[in-house]
């Protein structure tokens, strides 16, 4: 093995003398599995799981591992961390830490740039899937968590090299979309239509910052975003605003000209990402007023919305909004896939909204029916009366009405926190959505710990002043946690803690009571805020490459056919959308199909390329990820030509 440092040459002799002696079956494959249990090689100066070619792929040796690998010498992908096959099973139990010495240093061959070039023709899309592999393992195997994250950064470091290597607008398009077209196929793409910048959504998908961040990547996106809006990238932040305004002004009637007119200049515009990002969001926004209408008008009809002499028509109004996201999302759910569309945290919120709007409007329809219903066959009995006269007092816990005003509520809540979707487009507000979003993820693991701690001291305060209910508000568990919560936030007087008549119970009661106070407000509150504040550090060090990879999500949602419409307008069938219904075999419609299965096929390539750059796709330990990868592949960027 030690020759490998000597020069291809030397490598290609050995290996042919090698041929010629013991056949070529003998040494091809890199399988060290009889070598792992072999004692006579422990006191080699080589770790386990070291081979020819991922020593060579480890130290850089292009021309080595072009020769093993032109012999016939591969890299066998290792088996998932809880493989239970009866060879990892054995590896685990003869010796576990050459078992993962053995992984770790496959992997290192596998991660190497000579292996990552020559093993694949699509090197980029091999390091993508290898990162996400390592950062899966980093997560399983903690032990050696910094290794596996050396590898991983090696991965991404590597696709952003070669995405430097671009010297022209040709190579740029021939990297991020199908390698499998031509330039004039491309160019005339780029001309006509969006391209579908394949390996750029392969690359959001498996999460590669450094690449999508990468100035070439977001040259290119940023070009197709303002596409017809030459003017807009070069445009101050107070004239864009102007111009977002304008188009929520005249939103109305920009959606009744794209319906009438969709091929028209003015309609082929409202096609453009940009357009349609402002004709969405403007939909959304004039969501949001009348959301704040309905509240406006709720405050001034007070007396007769308490009351079930409610009009159905002034409460519901966004419904019309709600029944066209429901359609969007319906539309959306076609285009991608289920699975790629619940991995979107947006779209999960989305359906969270949907639900509870709807929930809401269908008990509202319920009480009214069940009204009409009772006082049509008897008005005099009791249920008629229920649901027409008595007064909100007489109304049962659990009644309709109000479950579907506090269903509306908490939606109205929600609506408002869902327009943080759009604040990646602006450097300044993203940056605060991700530090945000990452200060969530702190607090939501910090509970954890304040549960276990609040849990101990309640019932320790509760066991002690149950038995002096009579003496004291405490001594139930809903008045002793309400009362300990605010006292958290210095809202609750400490007085309630005193017991006179009992003096040992209330020194036991105050020393409790003064623990909690002290590890929960000088000690947990004081660690939430250096979590969150580190947090916040860290991704003002990286601010750049963290809002530039989710302002680049943005974009590609927008960077497709079809969804023009806005909300609520695209509930009525378009003329366009007819023709396409009632005339599957217009030739456009069949051209699309096939432009789209050709895209599919291309994409189905790629993924079997990766897999045969990874090992042998017969094996038990990865056959199966592979087809998990091409099938979340697939439906992740798919996209079907839907108005």
């Amino acid at each position: 093995m030690s020759t490998i440092f000597d020069g291809a040459q030397v490598v290609n002799v050995l290996l042919e003398r090698l041929d010629n002696d013991k056949g070529l079956a003998s040494h091809r494959m890199d399988i060290n599995a009889i070598a792992f249990f072999d004692t006579s090689i422990d006191s080699s100066r080589f770790p386990p799981g070291v081979t020819p070619l991922t020593l060579a792929s480890h130290k850089n040796l292009f021309d080595i591992v072009d020769v093993l690998m032109k012999k016939g010498h591969k890299i066998a992908w290792p088996h998932k961390i809880s493989c239970p096959c009866l060879e990892c099973y054995n590896g685990r139990q003869y010796d576990l830490l050459k078992f993962s010495l053995s992984r770790i240093n496959t992997y290192r061959g596998l991660a190497g740039r000579p292996h990552l070039c020559l093993s694949s023709d699509d090197s980029i899309a091999g390091s993508f899937f290898l990162g996400r592999e390592l950062e899966r393992l980093a997560r399983k195997e903690p032990e050696f968590k910094a290794e596996y994250e050396d590898l991983r950064q090696q991965c991404e470091n590597f696709a952003v090299e070669l995405l430097a290597m671009c010297r022209n607008q040709a190579e740029v398009e021939a990297m991020l979309n199908d390698t499998q077209r031509t330039g004039e196929e491309m160019q005339e793409e780029f001309a006509e239509g969006i391209p579908n910048l394949a390996r750029l959504r392969l690359a959001v998908y498996y999460n590669q910052k450094k690449f999508v961040s990468h100035p070439i990547c977001q040259q290119v996106l940023s070009s197709i975003w303002s596409k017809g809006i030459p003017r807009w990238r070069g445009t101050h932040t107070a004239l864009q605003f102007l111009f977002g305004f304008g188009v929520f002004l005249l939103m109305p009637f920009l959606a009744l000209l794209y319906w009438i007119a969709p091929y028209s200049k003015p309609g082929k515009l409202l096609q453009t990402p940009l357009m349609k990002f402002l004709m969405h969001s403007s939909s959304y926004l004039w969501f949001l007023v009348l959301l704040l209408i309905e509240s406006f008008l709720m405050d001034q009809e007070n007396s007769q919305i308490s009351t079930r002499n409610q009009l159905m028509v002034e409460s519901s109004l966004h419904m019309v909004f709600v029944a066209g996201f429901f359609w969007y999302e319906c539309k959306e759910v076609w285009i991608e896939g289920l699975r790629s569309y619940l991995a979107e945290w947006w779209n999960c919120l989305d359906l969270v909204m949907i639900s509870l709007y709807m929930s809401s409007f269908t008990l509202r329809v319920i009480v009214s029916l069940r009204g009409n219903v009772a006082c049509a066959s008897d008005p005099n009995s009791e249920e008629c009366q229920y649901f027409s006269i008595f007064g909100r007092k007489d109304w049962r816990q659990e009644d309709p009405q109000m479950l579907a005003e506090l269903m509306f509520a908490v939606t109205s809540a929600l609506s408002f926190t869902r327009l943080a979707f759009i604040l990646p487009a602006h450097e300044s507000l993203g940056t605060l959505q991700i530090s945000i979003g990452r200060m969530i993820d702190d607090i939501s693991r910090f509970m954890f710990l304040v549960l276990i701690i609040g849990t101990a001291f309640l019932c320790g305060l509760n066991n002690i002043y149950v038995h002096y209910s009579l003496y004291s508000k405490l001594g139930r568990f809903n008045e002793t946690f309400t009362y300990m919560f605010w006292t958290v936030f210095g809202m609750e007087n400490h007085e309630i803690t005193n017991l006179p008549q009992f003096g040992m119970a209330e020194f036991v009661g105050h020393l409790l009571y003064g623990v909690y106070t002290a590890v929960m407000v000088i000690v947990l509150l004081n660690m939430l805020i250096a979590m969150i504040t580190s947090s916040f550090e860290r991704i003002e060090g990286d601010a750049d490459v963290e809002w530039k990879f989710a302002r680049s999500r943005l974009y590609l949602s927008y960077f497709r056919e079809g969804l023009t419409l806005p909300v609520p307008f695209n509930i009525i069938p378009s003329p366009k959308s007819l023709v396409k219904i009632f005339k599957p075999w217009n030739n456009d419609f069949g051209v699309c199909r096939i432009q789209w299965t050709h895209k599919i096929f291309i994409l189905r390539l790629m993924l079997t390329d990766i897999a045969k750059s990874v090992g042998d796709t017969k094996d038990r330990g990865s056959t199966g990820r592979y087809d998990a990868v091409c099938d979340c592949s697939m439906a992740a960027f798919t996209n079907h030509d839907l108005i």
